[in-house]
């Protein structure tokens, strides 16, 4: 751990500290030239607590250090992070309840306070952008709705985004599959302004049971009768089932039948699959996973934290609307929420 890098991921990966506390912690730790994992485990707690920005800091760092080092020892990986694999989606053959694939798809989220936030000044592509910004408004809009559904649905709008734009610059040499018919009939989902095919999961139980007995999926054709979803409409209540957004293209390139049956494994289903949306927003190499991890967080949070501020006053269809206009002219992130 020679370099501010190793550092940093040390102390975010590890001691679990936000990337902003970590900087400045990094920034202590160097001054006193205690820069290595070895040289952290072997300090007193006194001497740590006067190189480090907090207390909580301090004792973060330190039971780290110690925990790292004695896996060193042992010959044990340092952490999940430091032994990648080449693709992270959930392992159905380990994971078998839904509560616990819903708790894997999770976005991470910051515990900066809103004026460390307003500090931070994050650098990224569009296409990720749109993805979490869109996963995070379906929390507020279509609230009933678990992890996987929001990151899929928001899949289908960075998708469709992405169709859109090339269509208008000229690149689109046939039609979209959307406009040829393919998912005629099935229900509809508006996100931020774009409708979007869904297939209903009904039967799926997610949430986790208080007796703390796993609810398996259960299976039944998808509803066959279009619809839209939104937040005045009944079918969007605490019983409306779960979505998951179709990839007309897909269905089209394979020339599948319209309707799909909703099986116990969404493997071979025409859908935008969660856990890829997931992967796509934490795509960065593995050295720079945990700064990128923090980072996501910050955004997530922030997004919220603007969200939250208009849902108070707004339905959840003028919020949608509202949101790609948001998103457009998008620079900072907290100055769009509403005045207090």
């Amino acid at each position: 751990m020679a370099d501010t890098n190793n550092l940093l991921r040390f102390l975010t990966a590890e001691a679990k500290l936000p990337l902003a506390a970590a900087i400045a912690q990094a920034a202590g730790l160097q001054k006193a030239n205690l820069v290595t994992i070895e040289d952290l485990a072997k300090t007193d707690f006194d001497t740590l607590k006067a190189a480090s920005a907090t207390e909580k800091a301090a004792k973060a760092t330190l039971a780290a250090a110690k925990r790292v080092s004695i896996k060193r020892k042992r010959g044990l990986p340092e952490t999940t992070a430091s032994v990648p694999s080449k693709r992270s989606r959930v392992d159905p053959a380990e994971i078998k309840s839904p509560a616990d694939v819903e708790a894997a798809l999770v976005l991470p989220t910051s515990d900066l306070t809103e004026e460390d936030l307003e500090a931070i000044v994050l650098t990224t592509n569009r296409a990720p952008l749109l993805l979490a910004f869109a996963a995070t408004l379906v929390k507020h809009t279509i609230p009933d709705q678990p992890p996987s559904s929001c990151l899929s649905l928001a899949q289908a709008v960075t998708t469709l985004n992405a169709q859109a734009k090339a269509a208008n610059i000229g690149l689109a040499n046939t039609a979209s599959a959307e406009k040829e018919g393919w998912g005629h009939g099935q229900s509809l989902v508006k996100v931020m302004t774009r409708d979007v095919r869904v297939l209903k999961r009904w039967g799926y139980e997610w949430k986790a049971d208080p007796k703390n007995t796993t609810k398996d999926i259960k299976t039944e054709d998808v509803d066959q009768k279009p619809s839209r979803l939104s937040h005045n409409d009944p079918s969007s209540s605490e019983d409306s089932p779960a979505l998951l957004a179709l990839d007309l293209e897909q269905l089209k390139r394979l020339d599948s039948p319209p309707i799909v049956s909703v099986s116990a494994s969404t493997a071979g289903l025409t859908v935008y699959h969660a856990d890829s949306a997931r992967n796509y927003i934490k795509r960065p190499a593995a050295e720079i996973a945990a700064e990128r991890e923090a980072n996501l967080g910050h955004l997530v949070k922030a997004l919220n934290l603007l969200f939250e501020s208009w849902s108070v006053v707004l339905s959840s269809d003028d919020l949608d609307k509202r949101a790609w206009n948001w998103y457009v002219k998008l620079k900072d992130i907290l100055d769009l929420r509403r005045p207090k």
